[in-house]
Formats: C-alpha cells, sequence, structure tokens
C-alpha cells in the first residue's frame, strides 16, 4: 500500500510538473503574440499620424514653397523678377532674335563689336516683345560651348 501511496504521489509531482511546464510554454508563446501586437500598434499610430500630418499641410493658409519666391513685376519698360541676387549680372544693347548654334534664342548686340555681343535665354521674361529695342538687362551668366558670353535674363528694361 505504501507502495501505492509513492505511485500516486509520484504519479501527482509528474502531473504538477507537466502542468507548471506547460503554463511556462503558454507564457513563452504568448510574448510573441504580445510583441506583435504592439508592433501593429505601432505601426498605425505611424500611419494615421503621416495622414494627418500631409491632410495639416495640404490645409496651411500659406503654401510652403512660396515663401522664398522673388517678386514679380511688369510695368510696361520693367518686367522680370526683382530678385537681384540671383539676377546680378548685367549689360545694355539691342535685342536681336536668335541664338548660336542652339545656345540662346536671342542675342543682345553691344557698343564694341561682335565680341560684346551677349547670347540670351529666359525662364522669366518674353523675349520676343524686346527684339529691335535698346535694352538693359540683368541675369545670370552661364558657361557655354559656343558663345563668349551666354547669359539667362531674369529682369530686363526698356531704355529711352
Amino acid at each position: 500500500m505504501e507502495k501505492h501511496k509513492e505511485t500516486v504521489a509520484t504519479e501527482e509531482t509528474m502531473k504538477s510538473e507537466v502542468k507548471s511546464q506547460k503554463e511556462e510554454l503558454e507564457h513563452v508563446t504568448e510574448k510573441p503574440r504580445t510583441m506583435r501586437r504592439n508592433m501593429l500598434l505601432v505601426y498605425a499610430l505611424l500611419i494615421v499620424s503621416g495622414v494627418t500630418t500631409g491632410y495639416l499641410l495640404s490645409r496651411a493658409t500659406t503654401p510652403l514653397s512660396s515663401a522664398g519666391k522673388p517678386k514679380m513685376i511688369n510695368t510696361g519698360k520693367v518686367a522680370g523678377v526683382t530678385d537681384e541676387r540671383t539676377f546680378k549680372d548685367s549689360a545694355v544693347g539691342t535685342i536681336e532674335k536668335g541664338g548660336i548654334d542652339g545656345e540662346g534664342t536671342h542675342k543682345l548686340v553691344r557698343e564694341g563689336g561682335e565680341s560684346q555681343t551677349a547670347f540670351l535665354t529666359s525662364s522669366v521674361v518674353d523675349l520676343d516683345q524686346y527684339v529691335g529695342k535698346k535694352v538693359k538687362v540683368w541675369g545670370q551668366t552661364f558657361d557655354a560651348e559656343k558663345a563668349a558670353w551666354l547669359m539667362d535674363v531674369g529682369k530686363i528694361e526698356i531704355q529711352q
């Protein structure tokens, strides 16, 4: 009978150990589930905050891109932008149509002969309106392969 009691006690000890191991195993498998759930929550929060930020920026009263934009002018005598830091080079002459070997759309014929001619292009001013007129131009000089002087005109003023 005592052997039977020992066997029962051993069986109960084993059952207790098995139960303890099962609980430990369930606890171990619970951690990855909790981690996955937490990661999904973090991703959801990131997506929601990104969408909210995008929406709020799109509804802003002053566009971010226009904050540093130079002002445009067109008085009939003067046209272009007021940004003198970008367009700091200047020259006076008469505008003619045509560039040189694909460089420039117009040329500024200046006193001193052909060597003083500046070839022009403009991302701001319609140079066709000034063909045949004596003008002062402000622009930014660029390197060229054929033209001695290639300028992007930012501002133009008709001379009398």
